[in-house]
């Protein structure tokens, strides 16, 4: 396991990585350094993965519950990195586009919850209409639309859990994928 830990030292007012060399430090930076309250050394230690502060000195922990504001997963490699997100719900295979298209919402209100003004009412009911139509451009994603409505209307009839429905939307999908449903009803299959 690999420890990571910073230090601030009086040749160096900003933090710096063990292995960086020092750069001259200005008064300002000077005036910045952290000392330790106890010994007054200017040599602390920041060691993020246990959220600490501690002077190396006398060994006083100077400051602890630091904010970690990195990533809350760790990766090896570029790639490892790209396929890691930190932003957007999860992706769920429930929803045709699994969940990664964006809605506008039916409110009639802007960003401030002021409400629009008619000829704006009628430009976003124009714009809904236009984003649903895009959301299922193609024949394919229509059916899977329908099939997976039809499978989430009969999941909440019988009660089923949520990994009862994805599973079933896993099963339709590569049902879809694979051409098995021409000639078949749609309901006929979801159900």
């Amino acid at each position: 396991m690999t420890e990571s830990v910073r230090r601030f030292t009086t040749g160096n007012a900003r933090v710096r990585n063990e292995n960086t060399k020092d750069t001259e430090q200005t008064d300002t930076e000077r005036e910045q350094t952290p000392t330790c309250p106890e010994c007054g050394s200017e040599s602390l230690v920041s060691d993020t993965e246990h959220g600490e502060t501690v002077c190396d000195d006398c060994g006083l922990v100077v400051e602890e519950d630091e904010i970690d504001h990195g990533p809350e997963w760790r990766a090896f490699n570029s790639s490892e990195k790209d396929e890691k997100s930190r932003v957007g719900a999860p992706t769920t295979n429930m929803m045709h586009d699994k969940g990664l298209s964006t809605n506008i919402g039916w409110q009639n209100k802007d960003a401030y919850g002021r409400s629009l003004s008619s000829r704006q009412r009628e430009k976003m009911q124009r714009l809904r209409t236009w984003n649903e139509r895009f959301r299922t451009r193609d024949s394919k994603e229509r059916n899977l639309k329908q099939a997976l409505g039809e499978i989430d209307r009969m999941a909440s009839a019988l009660g089923l859990p949520d990994n009862v429905r994805e599973t079933a939307s896993v099963i339709y999908r590569r049902a879809l994928d694979d051409d098995l449903l021409p000639g078949r009803s749609i309901e006929g299959v979801a159900t």
